[in-house]
C-alpha cells in the first residue's frame, strides 16, 4: 500500500497537543560533512553516483506535462543530480505554482528525504519555505513545497554588488533567528548557501530546503549547528564583500585570493560595516581566523543571535527625496510668461499697474454699473422674501425631503462598507508546530465547505499554557481601513476568542506584543464578527485565535477542544 503524509497531518509538539506519529530521522545529524562549500547543484555533476560515494537508481524518465497524484503538473525541470530531479509544477486542485523533489522510491536516500521531509514540514516556521507534501506512491518519492515567484535569490542578488549594510544587517538577523528556532526542534538545514536563502517584494529573508537539501544529496555532520552557522558566516561575508569567504570559485561568485587566508571582510572591501564585518568573522572562526577584536567565535546559531543583538542597532536608511521638477518653478504666475529671464545679478524691474480711468467717460462707466449692481441686489432681494411669504408653512415640508445648508453642515454619513480582497495569506506560528499551512487558503476561497483547522487539545477552552494562540496572516494587497471581519466556524460551544492584530508583513518581524491590537470578539455559535475598535490602515492582518471549543471527534480528529475557519471576510 502506498505510503503518504502530507503537511496537515494531525500531530503536535509537546507542549500539551497528541503525541507526534512520525519522527524526524536523525541521520542528517550524524556522519561527517561532504562537499560542503563545493556542491553547487552543477547540472553536469555524475548522475548515477551520489555526492557520499553510495550507488542511486537511474533517474526517472519525466518530462514536462507529466502530473503526479493527478493533481502536479510538472512544467519545467530546474536540477536534475545524482538520481533525484526538481522541478517548478503548478498544483491544478489549488491553481498555484509549487515546487517538486521526485526520486525512485529505491533510490539509496528515499527513506531520509521522506522523514527529513516530515520533520521540516511539522516545524510550520513561515520564515522556511514550506513542505506542502511528502508522498510515496506507485515507486516514487515526491515532496512538494511553496514556489515564491515575488522572492528572489541571493545569487541574483549579488550578481550586481554587495548588499546595503541594512539588507545585510537583516539577513544576518533573519537568517540566524530563523535557524536557531530550527535547532530547538532538532532539525539542521546543513546545506545554507546562496541559492537557498531568498529575499520577498516585502524585504523577509526565507530560507528553502531545511532538512530536505542536505537529504537529497546524502549530506550530513558530527556538528550541525556548527555547520549552519558557519554557513551564515559565509553568506554575510559574501554579502559584505560579493567575495566567496574560501579560495574556491561557488555561486556566481570569485573567492578569495590564493595562500593568504581569510581576511576580514573590510580588508577585503572598503567601506564595509565594521561591526557586520567582525561578526562574519566569529561565525566562520573555526578554520582559524580569528576575529578583529578577539572576541570569542559563535559555534550556534543561538550565540549568533544573541552576538547581533549585542551590536548596535542598524537603521534602514533614510528615504531619498528628489529636487522638485523645475515646470514648479516658472514665473507663469507672476505675469512674466514669454519674457526672457533675467540674468544673475540683474534686479527684475517691477511694472506699474497701469493708470486708473480719469476720463469723464471712465466715471460715467463706473457710476453706471454701480447704479445697475444696487438694483439688482434689491430686486434679488425682494424676489427671495416674497417666495418665504407667499410659501409659508410648506418650508418645513420641503426640508424633510431637501438636504438645506443646516444639514450640509451636519456630520458626514458613514461611508457604506465595502469587501475588501485577501490577495495572500500565511500561517503564523508563535511557539511549537503549525496546525494547518498547506489549507490557509481555503479560509478565503468562498466555499464553506472548506477550512483551516486546528489540532485537537486535551485542555481548553483556552489555549495556554499549551500555545499562547494560533492563527493567520492575511495580506489585503495594499493598506485599507478595515471595519470588520466576518468568521464562518465549524465548531460551536464551550467558546471562541478571536482577536485582529495589524503588523507589517506575512512574516511579522515581531511577536504578538509588539503588533497593534485592533479588534476582539468571542461566541459559541457557528459565526462571529469582529469589529475593529480602532481606525488603522494596514496592509497585513493577523486574525489570532486564543480559545476554542470542545468538539466531537470527526473525520480529521480526535474529540478535545479545537475549532476551524470555513469562511472569511474584511469590510472596510
Amino acid at each position: 500500500m502506498a505510503e503518504r503524509s502530507t503537511a496537515a497531518v494531525d500531530v503536535a509538539d509537546n507542549s500539551g497537543e497528541q503525541p507526534l506519529t512520525a519522527q524526524a530521522d536523525q541521520s542528517t545529524a550524524d556522519g561527517v560533512v561532504k562537499n560542503r562549500e563545493q556542491d553547487t547543484d552543477s547540472d553536469a555533476a555524475q548522475e548515477n553516483t551520489g555526492t557520499d560515494g553510495s550507488r542511486t537508481t537511474s533517474p526517472l524518465e519525466l518530462h514536462s506535462g507529466h502530473k503526479l497524484a493527478r493533481r502536479y503538473r510538472l512544467e519545467e525541470c530546474v536540477t536534475r543530480l545524482d538520481g533525484f530531479s526538481s522541478w517548478r509544477a503548478v498544483d491544478e486542485k489549488l491553481r498555484r505554482a509549487v515546487g517538486v523533489h521526485i526520486l525512485p522510491a529505491d533510490h539509496s536516500r528515499a527513506r531520509s528525504v521522506l522523514a527529513s521531509a516530515r520533520a521540516s514540514a511539522l516545524l510550520g516556521d513561515p520564515r522556511f519555505v514550506q513542505v506542502l507534501d511528502a508522498v510515496e506512491e506507485n515507486d516514487v518519492v515526491y515532496v512538494v513545497h511553496e514556489w515564491l515567484p515575488d522572492a528572489t535569490e541571493l545569487t541574483t542578488l549579488l550578481a550586481s554588488g554587495p548588499l546595503e549594510v541594512y539588507d545585510a544587517y537583516q539577513m544576518a538577523s533573519q537568517i540566524s533567528s530563523a535557524m536557531a528556532a530550527a535547532h530547538r526542534e532538532g532539525l539542521a538545514h546543513l546545506r545554507l548557501n546562496p541559492n537557498a536563502v531568498l529575499r520577498t517584494s516585502t524585504g523577509q529573508w526565507r530560507i528553502r530546503g531545511l532538512a530536505v537539501n542536505a537529504a537529497l544529496r546524502g549530506i550530513e555532520s558530527d556538528t550541525p549547528q556548527r555547520t549552519d552557522t558557519e554557513s551564515i558566516g559565509a553568506l554575510l561575508y559574501a554579502a559584505l564583500t560579493q567575495r566567496w569567504p574560501y579560495e574556491s570559485d561557488a555561486y556566481g561568485l570569485s573567492g578569495l585570493p590564493k595562500d593568504i587566508g581569510l581576511i576580514p571582510p573590510d580588508q577585503v572591501r572598503a567601506g564595509v560595516h565594521r561591526g557586520l564585518s567582525e561578526l562574519a568573522m566569529r561565525a566562520l572562526a573555526n578554520d582559524g581566523a580569528t576575529a578583529s577584536r578577539h572576541e570569542s567565535p559563535c559555534t550556534t546559531p543561538e550565540e549568533l543571535v544573541k552576538a547581533i543583538g549585542e551590536m548596535p542597532r542598524i537603521r534602514p536608511p533614510e528615504p531619498a527625496f528628489t529636487t522638485p521638477p523645475d515646470y514648479q518653478r516658472t514665473t507663469y504666475q507672476q505675469g512674466s510668461y514669454g519674457r526672457p529671464a533675467p540674468g544673475l545679478g540683474v534686479t527684475q524691474p517691477v511694472p506699474a499697474p497701469p493708470p486708473p480711468l480719469q476720463s469723464r467717460t471712465g466715471k460715467a462707466l463706473k457710476w453706471a454699473v454701480s447704479a445697475l449692481l444696487i438694483a439688482a441686489l434689491g430686486l434679488g432681494s425682494w424676489q427671495l422674501a416674497d417666495a418665504l411669504i407667499g410659501q409659508g408653512g410648506s418650508a418645513d415640508d420641503t426640508n424633510k425631503t431637501q438636504t438645506t445648508d443646516g444639514n450640509d453642515k451636519s456630520p458626514k454619513k458613514p461611508k457604506p462598507a465595502k469587501p475588501l480582497t485577501i490577495q495572500g495569506a500565511q500561517e503564523y506560528v508563535a511557539k511549537g508546530s503549525a496546525q494547518a499551512p498547506g489549507d490557509v487558503d481555503k479560509t478565503y476561497d468562498n466555499d464553506p465547505s472548506t477550512y483551516w483547522r486546528t489540532k485537537y487539545y486535551n485542555d481548553g477552552p483556552t489555549l495556554a499554557p499549551y500555545k499562547p494562540g494560533v492563527g493567520i496572516v492575511y495580506d489585503l494587497g495594499s493598506a485599507k481601513e478595515i471595519s470588520t471581519a466576518s468568521i464562518g466556524l465549524r465548531y460551536t460551544g464551550d467558546h471562541t476568542a478571536v482577536h485582529l492584530y495589524a503588523t507589517d508583513s506575512l512574516s511579522p518581524s515581531t511577536g504578538i506584543d509588539g503588533m497593534k491590537k485592533i479588534g476582539s470578539a468571542t461566541t459559541s455559535g457557528g459565526s462571529l464578527e469582529v469589529k475593529v475598535s480602532d481606525s488603522v490602515k494596514t496592509q497585513y492582518v493577523l486574525l489570532w485565535i486564543t480559545a476554542v471549543p470542545n468538539a466531537p471527534a470527526d473525520g480529521y480528529s480526535s474529540a478535545g477542544y479545537k475549532q476551524a475557519i470555513t469562511d472569511l471576510k474584511f469590510t472596510g
